[in-house]
């Protein structure tokens, strides 16, 4: 639930409340019942519940009986919040908060490109609050410390100057016509969730699936979130012709394996 137990419905959409004061938001989940370990999808970056990838699951829980929760992050979709005063403890904030609501036991979590970087954070609190681990990690495309190694250490000059004086940079999206509002907040708070400055044990398997032909987050980032995992139970699935979205029948046919595959 939220922190003052509010859940509201709204046709087949379910919000809960995050945060509080000023920073309080409704969050949009939908949810799939079913049995087994509750299997969750966290989405990338401006992305929505609505993706390909996430609703080809959603008709995979229908078919198996198993429990699905998909939901938006503040600023995404049909929820709540402004995305432009958003960071990813926001967006981590919103995901434990569904997550403690509507799937608290041992959850399956996918997390497709941002998604990846915020199950494992996810994962790795559960730990650290003394709670059982995940059943397990899917993650496509992981973004882990996108903000820091894909971001920042890749932006020209100009474009640090530019975030360093005026706190936001408008970048053009391959995705959207209108451009993503990068903040400097972003990349602060990116840097204090950062996990790849030494090993990550998540207390469960992880099974990475990346594409070869992704100009967004190139797989060597896959192998250096793979070197960092314990060896027992880390996977890595390279697709040598495999874009960012990974959203093709074959690649989805591998995702609903993986999946299917976690204990």
């Amino acid at each position: 639930m939220t922190d003052d137990g509010h859940e509201s419905t709204q046709g087949d959409l379910t919000f809960i409340e995050v945060g509080t004061g000023g920073a309080r938001r409704r969050i949009a989940v939908k949810v799939r019942e079913g049995a087994g370990p509750p299997v969750v999808w966290l989405g990338g970056f401006r992305s929505d519940m609505g993706a390909t990838k996430a609703m080809a699951v959603d008709g995979w829980a229908e078919s198996a009986g198993r429990r699905f929760v998909r939901f938006d992050y503040s600023g995404h979709g049909a929820s709540g919040g402004d995305f432009a005063s958003c960071t990813i403890s926001t967006w981590l904030a919103d995901a434990e908060a569904v997550l403690a609501a509507f799937a608290p036991e041992r959850p399956v979590l996918i997390g497709s490109s941002m998604g990846g970087w915020v199950a494992c954070l996810a994962a790795r609190d559960r730990l650290r609050r003394g709670e059982a681990a995940a059943a397990g990690l899917v993650l496509i495309a992981p973004a882990l410390d996108f903000t820091e190694d894909l971001m920042w250490a890749q932006f020209p000059p100009e474009v640090r100057a530019t975030l360093e004086r005026d706190g936001v940079w408008l970048r053009q999206s391959a995705y959207a016509p209108e451009p993503d509002p990068i903040t400097m907040a972003l990349i602060e708070d990116g840097r204090a969730n950062s996990l790849l400055g030494g090993p990550l044990d998540l207390g469960c398997p992880v099974h990475i699936l990346q594409g070869m032909e992704d100009p967004d987050v190139p797989h060597p980032h896959a192998f250096k979130i793979l070197d960092r995992l314990p060896r027992a139970g880390a996977v890595l699935t390279l697709i040598a012709d495999g874009d960012h979205r990974l959203s093709r029948p074959q690649d989805i046919a591998r995702l609903i394996g993986a999946v299917a595959e976690v204990p």
